[in-house]
């Protein structure tokens, strides 16, 4: 099963400004760089695509810095077209002798309103060509919004880090723990806290992740046959945290709840019961100090929906697909003083052994996957 649910706005991704670099190419090569930005799912517009991708793949190495910013506004499909015909063009030319323009393609790669994938492409071409001063520059973009630079920048700085493990042990915990504060995708946390770990370095992990970790939960309502995802209980009409309600079993009330777990997971069987078939409520507030845009992130396998300030933001009917750190990313507006967050976890009726955990794990971060902490 899987039905999605949307209200607002679904996974949030890393934005840039598009600028039109399609103006600065030869109105030929132009309608050929147009014609592959309409392609989409299913074939659509391939048919097309074909003899302008054979024209773009034409393009003079001069001329590659504009196709990159070209890109800006492309959709998947569009930019895996315009990308591949990039690399043909620019193999050709090295081939033929001609030189890539560095400096133009360093100009796109700093340029944050770029495509993060055409911004990428330009570092990958600079390497291509002067891999030293791709390593040299890669350092600027440790804090980068765009997550393929920032994590190849973080990962040079694990490399420094290991090699100074011959030193001074307090050197190499420190370059580690510098890396570790620029880093932001999960895995690469992960393999920097097991560095530090065999340093004798204990990383908190769910510090570092930001989870957020106190709650109030309430449960088991009644998810038979699946129905209870679509129902409305009583705590998405109006939080109550005093009420008695009619659950599952029978009465039910909110109680504290803190996870201790460092990766921030929110345990129904263990806080509530091993019920199958059954809805569990979390609330938690979040404090700031002024309005601001953030991101929630979640992970979770099973059933879900999550509210921010009374407004449902996102759900998922889908059970036991898989889990994963920040699965999914919304985009949501926090105001000043105090938001209240709602998750709504269901667990449905399958009894195998890969089905049991009824569980999710929430943080509240930037755009580039920095924990946000409440205020209080």
């Amino acid at each position: 099963m899987g039905r999605v649910h949307s209200v607002l706005a679904v996974a949030c991704l890393l934005g840039t400004a598009a600028i039109d670099g399609s103006a600065a190419l030869p109105r030929k090569l132009a309608s050929s760089v147009e014609r592959l930005k309409a392609v989409g799912p299913e074939g659509q517009g391939n048919a097309a695509a074909q003899g302008a991708w054979n024209e773009v793949a034409k393009t003079k190495a001069t001329q590659i810095p504009d196709l990159l910013v070209a890109m800006d506004g492309a959709n998947d499909y569009a930019l895996n077209w315009i990308r591949a015909a990039i690399e043909a063009a620019v193999q050709r030319e090295l081939a033929a002798g001609s030189k890539l323009p560095v400096k133009a393609l360093e100009a796109v790669l700093r340029d944050t309103r770029h495509h993060p994938r055409a911004r990428r492409l330009a570092f990958e071409l600079i390497q291509r060509v002067d891999a030293p001063k791709a390593q040299a520059i890669l350092p600027d973009f440790l804090q980068d919004p765009g997550s393929e630079l920032r994590r190849d920048a973080v990962a040079q700085l694990m490399g420094r880090a290991a090699g100074q493990t011959n030193g001074p042990k307090a050197t190499a915990v420190t370059t580690y723990r510098q890396a570790l504060g620029f880093a932001r995708e999960a895995d690469q946390i992960e393999d920097i806290a097991k560095r530090l770990q065999n340093l004798g370095d204990k990383v908190d992990l769910a510090k570092t992740f930001g989870w957020v970790s106190k709650w109030q939960l309430i449960g088991p309502f009644d998810n038979t046959g699946e129905a209870g995802f679509a129902k409305v209980y009583p705590p998405e009409e109006r939080l109550d945290l005093g009420a008695e309600l009619p659950g599952k079993t029978g009465p039910v009330k909110w109680f504290p709840y803190e996870t201790r777990s460092e990766y921030g997971l929110v345990d129904f069987n263990q806080a509530i019961s091993s019920l199958k078939g059954a809805v569990g409520y979390a609330t938690a507030e979040f404090w700031c100090d002024s309005a601001r845009t953030a991101q929630v992130r979640l992970g979770c396998k099973n059933g879900w929906k999550v509210w921010v300030n009374g407004a449902l933001i996102f759900g998922r009917d889908e059970y036991h697909r898989s889990a994963e750190i920040d699965q999914y990313r919304m985009a949501v507006s926090l105001k000043a003083g105090k938001n209240v967050i709602l998750v709504k976890c269901a667990q449905n009726e399958q009894t195998q052994d890969w089905a049991k955990e009824w569980e999710f794990q929430l943080r509240v971060t930037d755009e580039q996957g920095t924990p946000i902490v409440s205020t209080r």
